[in-house]
Formats: C-alpha cells, structure tokens, sequence
C-alpha cells in the first residue's frame, strides 16, 4: 500500500491521490448564465457552441519506487473528427486499436507554470479512459511524466490539495 507523509500536516497518508478536473478550461469561460444553452457536458465529453470538442482522459504521472502512478485527470481538445472517432469509441470494448489523436491540454495545473495549450497525444485504452501524453519538452509537467517524480513530491501535490489552498 502506498504510504506518504503529508507536507503540511506531517501525518502519514496511505493510497495513491489523484485529482480531476469535472470540465475542460474553457467550458469555464463560458458564462455560467450560458453553459446550459452553450455547453454538453457528460463525464468524458465536452462541447462547447457545436465548435470545440473536448475529452477527458488521464494524465499519468510514475511514481519511483511504486507500480500505481499518480493521475490528474484532464481535458484535451480535439479536431471535430478526431472527436467522433472517440465518442463512437466510449462503449466498444475494444478501442485501443483506433489509434491516437493529437489535442491541446485544456486544464491549468497550479503547481506548474502554465499548463494550458500544452500539445498533447489521445491515446485510447480497452476499458480505461483515455492515456494522455504530453509532448516531450522541457515543461516541467512533461519531464515529471517522462522521468517520474518522488514519494516527496506526491505529499507536496497532495497538501495543496488536501489542505485548502488548491481545488481542481
């Protein structure tokens, strides 16, 4: 089991957090007044004004020493066809197969300078939700996914979260 000590309380923790955002960025530039008109929103999909396709999927994050990784969930955009080919995928049990999709990250990660527009690749996955891959830079939340990141910096996350000063 999983076990960290939190960076804030100091007391110990066991399971391997994760966070999730419920909507892409810019379903939240959208006045709130409009979404219902503007917006379909479900738990891996989003459109906003027939326009803009956006879709939920996990952004993993190797923890060393562990086999579970650390998961924020995110949003990326996607082309209109692009889009199509993953919603007509979300009740097949076999989709991996369909390849992958290029999107832009539509979600701001505090801990990080600026997430959003970052390039990413849609990977689909047999019964799991979609594998979100960064592009290889230098963005320090594309070398955490790359090289993966320390027990320390889970509790780090974790207390940004869990204490106040960070909701998703």
């Amino acid at each position: 089991m999983f076990r960290f000590k939190c960076a804030c309380c100091d007391e110990w923790h066991e399971g391997m957090p994760g966070y999730s955002a419920e909507a892409p960025l810019y379903f939240h530039s959208i006045p709130e007044n409009e979404r219902e008109r503007r917006c379909t929103l479900d738990a891996d999909s989003c459109i906003v004004d027939d326009e803009y396709y956006f879709a939920r999927g996990c952004l993993e994050i190797p923890v060393h020493g562990e086999s579970e990784p650390f998961i924020w969930g995110v949003w990326v955009s996607l082309s209109q066809a692009s889009f199509a080919t993953f919603k007509s995928s979300l009740d097949l049990p076999a989709r991996a197969h369909l390849g992958s999709f290029f999107g832009w990250l539509s979600a701001e990660l505090p801990l990080y300078p600026r997430t959003e527009n970052l390039r990413t690749r849609l990977h689909l996955r047999d019964g799991l939700r979609p594998y979100i891959e960064l592009e290889p830079t230098d963005h320090p939340l594309a070398v955490e996914q790359r090289n993966g990141v320390s027990v320390d910096r889970i509790a780090e996350i974790y207390a940004y979260y869990a204490h106040g000063q960070g909701r998703a």
